[in-house]
């Protein structure tokens, strides 16, 4: 049995062709293998963003209630351990740099192999003391560290970090020509801002802006001219169609070397990106649209079974890693959480009735396949709201003095006895910053407003968004105290403070 995983991070579904006839991507690629798969019409995020997305993928289940940014824990169950030790050889090429961050620990090195290709975003990758350059006026972010990694990779496409994994990938599928038994994940970092490609994927889309340099969106309010948005929106399209080409060479290698037929092949992205939607660009700090949310999901099965199909079931990311299992016949740990994709196409098992989905500590938002509603935070304090971590970082930084008088160690989650901490939420920052934007809960009917532009007002539609939201909290597992954060719960005298209700909605 084999399994090819391709993530593209930050892969925005409304430009592909294969979901909207006349979206804007030039991804003929993309395209093509979406004839020889299954596509997926209902598949959204679990945990966002990037780090948390991975582990949700890597354990079967979502982490984003108990657990912001961080690495892989000591008692997590992972798709790469229970196949190693069950005779499964994996290996993973990337040039994704927060799996080599603090607070990225221990994703890659539960591989039996690995490659890393340098350079994307703030990599601490080309040293120099005193940089030789004058930085260009822009909007939105800009880096020292990236425009010295840029001046250094930008010599040739080919040397872009994202073609130089495709690349890596399928000199793989040469030196591995006619393998079995095996699990190949190939991730991407594009077309995940910094947007950079060359010079003529921009051309494609008739992109001839020359104002500020706007490549790296800002994560906030759109404050920009109307011309450096629409020259920040082809700067992805153009990002995107260039990751598209090497993923078209990649999946030819994987043909000429005897490792396409009879192959499970799956393409997705960790999440969305918003690109002045909503008055937004960035992720993370707005409510969770469809924008950043609603994904695409391809599934070629090994011998081509339903290819040009849809299916409409509702599907997330943790869905992959029983899949994965399942396909090369390993038990699903109990732990998981997620469901088998295939039986999903083969014999087109019932979907579930919700799903949850969010980033942690903000709002926690549930679609039931008609209608989206965001349950924002019931106090502007936004607590009570705790971490839970048996590795206590996060991006850049650990979690130390301020926390410590505060901090607890205990057995608090239910599905593990390993000791975790427990660490109070303090300020803003600690769940992706400013509150402001997601005060309000929202109710849409996406039949009506896919969109997302003009929220509802129903309370008997409410009520039963809050029950299938307290459904799925309780599938996911979330810590007692989110219930009371969300204001989805009530106390009567003598009952258990364990029950929870709809008379917070």
């Amino acid at each position: 049995m084999r399994t090819v995983l391709i993530l593209m991070d930050t892969l925005n579904r409304r430009f592909l062709k294969s979901y909207h006839e006349n979206a804007e991507g030039i991804t003929p690629n993309m395209d093509a293998f979406a004839e020889e798969a299954v596509r997926f019409d209902n598949h959204f995020i679990a945990s966002a963003p990037c780090m948390p997305a991975r582990r949700d993928i890597f354990t079967g289940r979502m982490n984003f209630l108990e657990r912001g940014w961080g690495g892989m824990e000591p008692y997590d169950r992972t798709l790469q351990g229970e196949l190693r030790s069950h005779g499964v050889y994996t290996h993973i090429t990337t040039d994704h740099a927060h799996y080599f961050e603090l607070g990225g620990e221990n994703y890659c090195s539960l591989f039996d192999t690995w490659d890393y290709h340098r350079g994307q975003e703030n990599d601490p990758w080309i040293s120099r003391v005193s940089p030789p350059f004058k930085e260009p006026d822009s909007y939105g972010r800009k880096s020292v560290q990236h425009l010295l990694n840029r001046q250094e990779y930008a010599r040739e496409e080919k040397t872009y970090p994202t073609p130089a994994t495709f690349l890596s990938a399928c000199r793989w599928a040469r030196e591995n020509r006619g393998a079995d038994n095996f699990f190949l994940m190939v991730e991407a970092f594009d077309p995940h801002e910094p947007f950079d490609a060359p010079v003529s994927y921009h051309e494609l889309y008739g992109d001839h802006y020359s104002g500020k340099e706007f490549n790296w969106p800002g994560y906030a309010p759109v404050t920009e001219p109307e011309a450096a948005v629409l020259h920040l929106r082809n700067c992805y399209l153009a990002t995107m169609t260039m990751a598209d080409r090497w993923l078209g060479h990649f999946l030819d290698a994987l043909k000429e070397n005897g490792l396409y037929d009879g192959t499970l092949v799956i393409l997705t992205t960790d999440h969305g990106h918003m690109l002045g939607e909503h008055g937004f660009t960035g992720k993370n700090y707005m409510h969770a649209y469809n924008e950043m949310a609603h994904i695409p999901l391809f599934v070629k099965m090994p011998n081509g079974e339903c290819a040009g199909e849809q299916r409409k079931q509702l599907t997330q990311n943790i869905d992959l890693m029983p899949t994965i299992l399942k396909h090369h016949g390993i038990p699903v740990p109990v732990s998981v959480k997620g469901r088998d994709l295939s039986e999903m196409i083969l014999r087109r098992s019932p979907s579930r009735d919700a799903v949850i989905y969010g980033w942690f500590g903000r709002a926690v938002n549930v679609y039931d396949g008609r209608y989206t509603y965001f349950r924002a935070p019931a106090s502007p304090d936004n607590r009570p709201c705790y971490q839970y971590c048996a590795v206590p970082t996060t991006l850049g930084r650990f979690l130390g003095e301020e926390y410590a008088d505060e901090m607890e160690m205990g057995r608090f989650l239910p599905h593990t006895n390993y000791p975790v901490y427990r660490i109070p939420v303090h300020n803003e920052t600690d769940c992706m910053g400013d509150l402001r934007f997601i005060e309000d809960s929202c109710l849409y009917d996406l039949e009506r407003d896919y969109a997302q532009e003009h929220p509802m007002t129903d309370e008997a539609v409410e009520t039963a968004m809050c029950r299938k939201l307290i459904a799925g909290m309780r599938e996911a597992q979330a810590p007692a105290e989110q219930y009371e954060r969300l204001g989805l719960w009530t106390v009567r005298k003598g009952e258990d403070r364990q029950r929870w209700d709809t008379a917070g909605c």
